[in-house]
């Protein structure tokens, strides 16, 4: 596996790369792009164990919805603007997001304090298993530093599909 620490340099090298990759796949996608992505996305996490990395908790921090900070108030017995002062601001594309990175609610061994309840963007990074994964290009590439199994899903994709 990829190191997180070495991530941020190969997937540095890797954009111009990816970049262009994915606006040929844009033009001209194999019919059977969501499977292959499925299965790569699959082979991926056989391989990456999220526990051993957290790297997304450690480094970045989802969009929160209203949907999730109901949810987690809820989880946390809080009013939802109990739970948007205490963790979350507003950026400046105006979604609530976390006040601070690492996120506060993973623990020292990896494991996510809230898992059961967590925010929609949490329960779908690193988004490869998405339908229409053209239609995400931009952050499936950002997701490339951060994320080791984004990383080798997109490198697998650009063995296997020759556009």
């Amino acid at each position: 596996m990829i190191s997180p620490e070495d991530l941020p340099s190969l997937a540095a090298q890797r954009k111009k790369e990816n970049v262009a990759f994915f606006k040929k796949l844009k033009r001209k996608a194999p019919k059977n792009l969501d499977s292959i992505t499925q299965e790569l996305h699959d082979e991926a996490f056989e391989e990456i164990d999220c526990l051993t990395c957290a790297n997304c908790c450690k480094t970045t921090g989802p969009l929160f919805t209203q949907n999730d900070i109901n949810r987690i108030a809820k989880h946390f017995k809080m009013k939802p603007a109990a739970f948007i002062d205490t963790y979350l601001r507003i950026d400046e594309d105006q979604d609530y997001v976390l006040q601070t990175v690492p996120c506060p609610f993973l623990g020292a061994d990896n494991y996510c304090g809230i898992y059961e309840v967590r925010p929609k963007a949490c329960s779908e990074y690193p988004h490869t298993d998405r339908r229409k994964l053209t239609q995400i290009a931009s952050l499936t590439i950002a997701n490339t530093f951060i994320c080791p199994a984004a990383f080798q899903v997109v490198e697998r994709m650009k063995e296997l599909i020759k556009s």
